[in-house]
């Protein structure tokens, strides 16, 4: 099926150009200090947990949200803060085959990147509906069209929270900073809909697969556990646990502002004096290559 580009969808290019050129100008000017500072300054790992660094048998991925009343919440050292949501209707894939994320239980195994299982630890809850004249930009689902990554992945459309990431190029990327205005785009429902958010919480962040796609699982900081409408439960399940920081399973690339894209490459081994390798732009590239090639 071609896709057609609606010239109202939000594009980000401006935002990859910059990040991009700041990578690059960042690369030639920064010393072997800023390097080392730079480096030891970034709260994640400079890979996948596992040092498996690509994204399974097909090498694409797919699937980091937004909570609370205002559609928004803080993060800690995550994929650009808030809840990794997957929209209800979703597959995900158990050791029982694939589930809708809505039917998800507590104790259920998912199936991680690697092939391996890990129990279910909660799976969070959050409802919005339209306020004011327009949805807004922090709810409102991220589309990643059937084969906008490549290699029939996803397998059917996948819909997340803006913020979700996917993992792609053994990196973290947030879906909307991968929005191209026609394979990846922010669709918005009718105004009398709601829009439901399932968020999986797993012991440690990790990588599963929704609709086929490598997608995060939710990774929890103090500001975004309680924005979700069935917390309760989780306070009943889990009353005087400890809450250590989790981290992140991989590094993440495309945060807003270009410093911060640039430490995260600088972490991720890149060299201050030659040009570096951007593992976002890359996917970028492949991204938009792939939906000129549907739309033909």
């Amino acid at each position: 099926m071609p896709y057609f580009q609606d010239p109202n969808l939000p594009r980000n290019t401006a935002r990859r150009r910059f990040l991009g050129v700041a990578a690059a100008a960042g690369a030639r000017l920064a010393s072997v200090a800023v390097l080392t500072m730079a480096a030891s300054s970034l709260p994640v790992r400079a890979g996948p947990r596992n040092g498996n660094g690509n994204s399974g048998g097909n090498g694409n991925s797919g699937g980091n949200g937004n909570s609370g009343g205002n559609g928004n919440s803080g993060g800690n050292g995550n994929s650009g803060g808030g809840a990794q949501c997957f929209l209800r209707g979703t597959s995900i894939l158990t050791d029982c085959g694939e589930k809708r994320v809505e039917d998800l239980q507590t104790g259920d195994r998912v199936v991680l990147l690697e092939g391996e299982t890990s129990p279910i630890k909660w799976v969070g809850r959050q409802v919005f509906t339209k306020r004011g004249a327009c949805w807004q930009e922090g709810v409102v689902p991220i589309r990643v069209a059937r084969d906008a990554l490549g290699d029939g992945t996803p397998r059917s459309d996948l819909y997340l929270s803006p913020g979700h990431a996917l993992f792609l190029n053994g990196v973290l990327i947030r879906v909307k900073d991968l929005v191209n205005g026609t394979t990846i785009a922010p669709i918005a429902p009718c105004d009398d809909m709601t829009i439901e958010y399932y968020a999986v919480l797993l012991a440690t962040h990790q990588v599963i697969l929704a609709e086929g796609a490598a997608a995060e699982t939710f990774h929890p900081s103090d500001s975004n556990r309680d924005n979700f409408g069935n917390f309760a439960e989780y306070e009943r399940l889990y009353a005087g646990e400890l809450r250590e920081p989790m981290t992140s399973y991989a590094t993440v690339l495309g945060e807003e502002g270009g410093w911060q894209h640039l430490k995260a490459l600088l972490l991720l081994g890149a060299s201050p004096l030659v040009p570096m390798r951007d593992p976002f732009e890359d996917a970028c590239g492949k991204i938009n290559a792939q939906a000129k090639e549907l739309s033909a």
